[in-house]
């Protein structure tokens, strides 16, 4: 119960500052994130393209995670996961107040699982981070970036709801290492603490969830 209302909180908190406490909205939002999901990014500054293309990648890297704690929960955690893509943390906050602790995996992956749990798909984002990173570092005017944080509901929102996903990650990679037998603590502070390159460097090293065959029922001659 605790945990239901501190993430159902938490949930609650964000949108109230979102939309009465951040700044306010600009008329050309709509049209800055038109340009950013099409590619039109000249005169846009890289650190607003690199954060864009992480807030990407982040639902991607709680895929990883999400679908297989979903197998045991009464909730499914595709619906969840889907929204992420759209409003980031607003989506995983209330999946995490209605989720229950799941450590184990029973039965066999689906199309879906092998691709969530693949490798492969970690060494993806990862590489995609790493170019998003050096790009907005040594591209991006810092200044500029500042300001647009200070006045543009858009760019704050997306910055704090950045660092909320990161800071979410402990919340189900307890779960994920235990299904996969991992015991290692310093592997969870590393990836629970090291903001998103911590997360995606553990998809890319874990082990694939065990597979147990669903026991036979025998009928009766």
């Amino acid at each position: 119960m605790i945990r239901k209302l501190f993430f159902g909180g938490l949930w609650l908190i964000g949108i109230l500052y979102a939309f009465r406490f951040a700044p306010p909205d600009r008329p050309e939002t709509l049209d800055l994130i038109i340009d950013l999901s099409s590619g039109n990014w000249a005169g846009i500054n890289p650190i607003v393209i690199a954060l864009f293309n992480l807030m990407g990648v982040l639902p991607f890297a709680y895929g990883c995670l999400l679908f297989a704690d979903g197998r045991g929960q009464k909730i499914g955690a595709w619906p969840f996961a889907a929204a992420s893509f759209g409003v980031g943390a607003f989506a995983i906050l209330p999946y995490l107040a209605l989720r229950q602790p799941n450590p184990h995996f029973t039965g066999e992956k689906n199309a879906v699982l092998k691709f969530w749990d693949s490798r492969i798909l970690g060494v993806v984002l990862t590489l995609v981070s790493i170019v998003c990173l050096v790009y907005g570092f040594t591209q991006g005017d810092w200044a500029d970036f500042v300001t647009q944080w200070q006045t543009s509901r858009f760019i704050h929102v997306m910055s704090l709801d950045f660092c909320m996903l990161c800071l979410l990650v402990p919340t189900l990679l307890d779960d994920d290492m235990a299904r996969r037998e991992l015991h290692d603590r310093s592997t969870f502070w590393l990836a629970a603490f090291v903001p998103l390159l911590g997360l995606l460097v553990y998809l890319c090293l874990r082990p694939p969830l065990p597979e147990t065959a669903e026991p036979a029922v025998e009928l009766a001659s």
